[in-house]
């Protein structure tokens, strides 16, 4: 209690002065994005839902109405918040429109928190409105539509609270693990919400603890006890996340994901030029490869002032802050890789690291240098208070927070607002072709995907030899019953997308199929059958649902033994 109401005051005024940035989804309709797909998304997420099927790995009406295993590769966790929205009656695009709002004051109320812990909730405010207003988010807000990406940022300043708390904190002789619980927990919940909001974030933010936790390693005392807790907060967190994320690296190979490799997305097209982070024009276009591109790199001219002045005053009063000197210094070595990785010269480190292909685009590293920039202006707000008398204190304050608002709030606009209902975004056809289009990396390799909406199926079942008919379809997102009477043996086409896990039952027997390229075949001998086609978990798909069950146990018995342990010692004392 004493917690929250410490923190009340001050999260309602991040909240107060985040509000300005979400005013466009308060407005009836929708706005156009590059990623115009969210709404679709969470509306078949709470389809799924609806079906009884979890954890969601398919839905059944993108891609071309075949359906796909989009939530076993793509950031399912805003979609699962939106999702559990629309399964309470809510429709999918204020859901939506609810996620992407979590998403942005969520990021202000987790920085707040990261920097309150270390420099004070003068700094945590004025930095939490640094990173609400840092002007890539808005590129993901209202130019891309990046509700993933958007919403991994909400997370990221949990992980590093977590392990720097476990940084500062003074091993224990006994009881290491116990006294760093609290920080072990949360960072093993950050770390596992990263990876279920954007693989893609997660993928750099291990690039970033890979040198965080040796770097503290190597400043730290009682080592080998600081590497357990490290390795239990990695662990923890992979538990937590596996049932997503083993899925996602040993299924991809049935999917078309590869496409998505290389050509327009080739990373080496896709750099920022140096004077497009100091200013770059405002577009909602794409990324080109050059200095000319159609949507705005820069991190703001405010911030480049604000970071500059604390680079200035950090050496000149270190003694101020050299308490938190490896928190500070770590930070100012993390944002300038984050630049560095933006920009052409990172190219040979990008030709070494495993897999950096996936990450397409270098200019995602922006995301992390907000992260960056938002704590090196808190530290620069911690300093100002600590030399400046009271009033040049508030009136500096005022003005980095003013200054941020007004300077970079024309920013978060979007290009034109559709209004359209929630019916625009989820009728079937819109579903089945131009969502479906936008979207089908999910979908078998060289599947056959249909040119127009006239190509569509209409239907879930076939017949393409022999004569008969087929009644009573029953269809849901994970299978397909229906009865069959045939006049001879012939061949069913069953219309859905392969992917292991799909079984074919012709009454109550497991029958054989051969997968084409537009759809799962079987074999029916002539008379009348009842037909059952089924979406049932591959092995690693429970083998992971299992590590993830193993993590939650974990979890819930630490902290069942540690407040018994707790209790224990409060009434020894």
């Amino acid at each position: 209690m004493k917690f929250i109401k410490s923190h009340f005051s001050s999260v309602i005024l991040v909240l107060v002065l985040s509000v300005v940035s979400v005013f466009p989804f308060f407005q009836f309709g929708f706005f156009s994005m590059h990623d115009d797909t969210q709404v679709a998304r969470v509306f078949e997420m709470g389809k799924s839902l609806s079906d009884g099927m979890f954890p969601v790995r398919w839905v059944s009406d993108l891609g071309y109405g075949y359906g796909y295993p989009i939530f076993n590769f793509y950031s399912p966790l805003p979609y699962y918040i939106g999702g559990f929205l629309t399964f309470i009656g809510i429709d999918a695009l204020l859901a939506t429109k609810i996620v992407f709002l979590l998403a942005i004051i969520g990021a202000g109320i987790s920085m707040y928190f990261l920097i309150n812990k270390f420099f004070g909730k003068s700094a945590g405010i004025a930095a939490a409105v640094i990173y609400v207003y840092f002007p890539y988010h808005a590129v993901n807000i209202y130019v891309r539509g990046a509700i993933s990406e958007l919403f991994a940022y909400v997370f990221l300043p949990l992980v590093f609270l977590a392990l720097v708390n476990i940084h500062y904190g003074k091993p224990e002789k006994t009881n290491t693990f116990q006294a760093n619980l609290p920080s072990i927990l949360l960072g093993a919940f950050a770390i596992a919400a990263v990876i279920l909001s954007h693989n893609l974030s997660a993928f750099m933010m291990f690039l970033f603890l890979l040198i965080f936790i040796p770097v503290s390693l190597v400043f730290s005392k009682e080592r080998s006890k600081r590497f357990i807790v490290y390795l239990a907060v990695l662990f923890v967190g992979f538990l937590l996340s596996a049932f997503y994320s083993v899925p996602a690296v040993f299924e991809a190979r049935f999917t078309n994901v590869s496409s998505q490799i290389g050509g327009g997305a080739n990373y080496s097209d896709h750099f920022v030029c140096i004077n497009q982070l100091w200013d770059s024009p405002w577009g909602f276009g794409g990324s080109a490869k050059g200095c000319t591109d159609g949507m705005s790199f820069r991190i703001g001219k405010l911030n480049i002032i604000f970071v500059l002045l604390a680079f200035m005053f950090i050496p000149i009063w270190f003694k101020k802050i050299r308490e938190r000197s490896f928190f500070i210094l770590l930070t100012i070595g993390f944002f300038a890789l984050s630049l560095f990785m933006s920009i052409e010269y990172s190219l040979p480190i990008w030709k070494t690291i495993p897999f950096s292909q996936f990450l397409q685009f270098p200019w995602r590293f922006l995301g992390p240098a907000g992260l960056f920039i938002s704590i090196i202006i808190g530290v620069l707000v911690f300093i100002l208070g600590k030399i400046l008398k009271t009033p040049f204190v508030v009136l500096s304050y005022i003005s980095i927070i003013l200054g941020t608002i007004f300077l970079n709030v024309k920013l978060f606009t979007p290009q034109q607002i559709i209004s359209q209902d929630v019916n625009f975004y989820t009728n079937i056809d819109n579903l089945t072709f131009k969502t479906s289009k936008i979207s089908d990396e999910y979908m078998p390799q060289n599947f056959i995907k249909p040119l127009s909406q006239r190509d569509i199926k209409k239907e879930s079942v076939e017949i393409v030899s022999a004569k008969g008919t087929i009644q009573n379809i029953q269809t849901n997102t994970d299978n397909i019953s229906f009865n069959i009477v045939i006049n001879q043996q012939g061949t069913i086409r069953i219309n859905r997308a392969y992917f292991p896990g799909w079984k074919v039952y012709v009454d109550g027997i497991e029958s054989e199929y051969v997968v084409k390229n537009d759809g799962i075949y079987t074999e029916v001998l002539q008379g009348s059958h009842i037909v059952g086609v089924k979406l049932v978990q591959t092995a690693i798909e429970k083998f992971s649902n299992v590590l993830s069950f193993i993590g939650l146990i974990i979890v819930f018995i630490v902290i069942i033994l540690d407040n018994r342990l707790y209790g224990y010692t409060r009434k020894a004392s």
